[in-house]
């Protein structure tokens, strides 16, 4: 098994599943322009999490990582009218880039894109007390997933879903020995969604055009 394959097969699935999409393709083309890092979602990634917002049928969505808002197009887009996207954007440059991005699409009435440290304006939208987030997904630094988790389950409600990409590291996460911060705050989540008793969790690896990774997922089902 290569990586040519993993792409081809995801090449073959995306072109049957996932339709072609000018706002999206502007959106990776914009990012690529501006040189942010090549590191959204796959096109069948982005509509996997569109599937899972629209099955919890979700009003509120909270993302940490926006990057150049190509994961943000295909969330907001599940939306019903009223709902309401905040996602957090470390970089205030991918932020400019994200907000074109998104506005390109449609959707500036319904994302909003906060710019600074996640574990300081996570504080801060806590204390503006925005309601409970139906689904959270998280894709930002590694080293702090387990607190942006902790963070994610104090903004959700039972029925809530936590979504966590990137866990697997090329196989690397079973390293407990490993030096790379990013696998080491992966582990770290693992942990904390192990010991959770307010969330009942999995974790999947995949292989495609991304490479071999995977995205843990977790139900809240107690207060």
């Amino acid at each position: 098994m290569t990586q040519g394959l993993w792409t081809e097969v995801d090449h073959y699935f995306t072109d049957a599943l996932v339709a072609r999409d000018p706002a999206l393709e502007a959106a990776l083309a914009a990012s690529d322009a501006a040189g942010l890092p090549a590191i959204s979602v796959a096109p069948n990634e982005g509509k996997l999490l569109y599937l899972l917002a629209r099955l919890r049928g979700a009003r509120r969505i909270l993302e940490i990582g926006t990057l150049g808002g190509y994961s943000t197009i295909w969330l907001a887009r599940a939306l019903p009218n009223g709902g309401k996207l905040i996602t957090l954007e470390y970089d205030p440059r991918h932020a400019e880039v994200a907000r074109a991005n998104i506005a390109t699409a449609g959707l500036a009435d319904r994302v909003e894109v906060r710019v600074g440290r996640a574990l300081d304006t996570l504080p801060e939208l806590a204390r503006g007390k925005p309601g409970p987030f139906d689904l959270t997904f998280i894709d930002a630094d590694k080293r702090n997933n387990a607190e942006y988790f902790r963070w994610a389950l104090r903004l959700s409600a039972v029925g809530s879903l936590i979504i966590v990409d990137n866990v697997v590291r090329d196989g690397r996460v079973v390293d407990g020995a490993s030096n790379d911060a990013n696998v080491q705050g992966t582990r770290r989540l693992i942990e904390v969604l192990a010991a959770e008793p307010r969330v009942s969790a999995t974790a999947v690896q995949t292989v495609g055009a991304k490479g071999y990774d995977g995205f843990a997922l977790a139900l809240v089902v107690s207060p």
